[in-house]
């Protein structure tokens, strides 16, 4: 297998659910070993608290996140790094006005979630607010497909530690 590179900011670049997210190491070319996504999140973009059969590593380019994982909760600002292991129920939120972060998934696998749930991104930003999105439904089906189990709701902007 040969050696797989992309340059910066280079990639396939998706609209996901209000994000902007560039998939830069594709699972195909490392024979399903590691995916690489690069995102751009809004501020207060959070997931709902969900597992997958994926460790998902966060390494925090531009901004902050609140990560919540099992019963840790910590956070990563720019430079940081963390790592959640595969089924360990999670979320997120971002702390800043936007934050860019790299998102590996081993094996791969968020991409293909990423993909399916996405429209092309016609420019390298956040996609504007009329951007299509995949129904309660759709989304069910998609997380359903790719093994995502949801078990509760994002974290909310007010929800600080105590």
């Amino acid at each position: 297998m040969p050696a797989t590179f992309s340059g910066p900011r280079e990639g396939e670049r998706l609209w996901f659910l209000g994000t902007l997210a560039t998939i830069t190491v594709r699972g195909e070319a490392t024979n399903g070993r590691l995916a690489v996504i690069e995102f751009l999140f809004p501020r207060h973009a959070s997931p709902p608290l969900h597992t997958h059969p994926q460790d998902e590593s966060y390494v925090v380019l531009e901004g902050g996140l609140t990560v919540v994982a099992g019963r840790q909760r910590f956070e990563l600002a720019e430079g940081a790094i963390g790592v959640v292991p595969m089924g360990v129920p999670h979320t997120f939120r971002v702390d800043s006005d936007t934050a860019r972060v790299l998102v590996l998934s081993t094996p791969a696998g968020l991409e293909g979630l990423v993909r399916d749930g996405s429209v092309p991104a016609t420019a390298p930003t956040l996609p504007p607010p009329d951007t299509p999105r995949p129904s309660a439904e759709e989304l069910d089906q998609l997380f359903a497909a790719h093994g995502q189990v949801n078990l509760g709701p994002p974290l909310r902007p007010d929800d600080r530690a105590t």
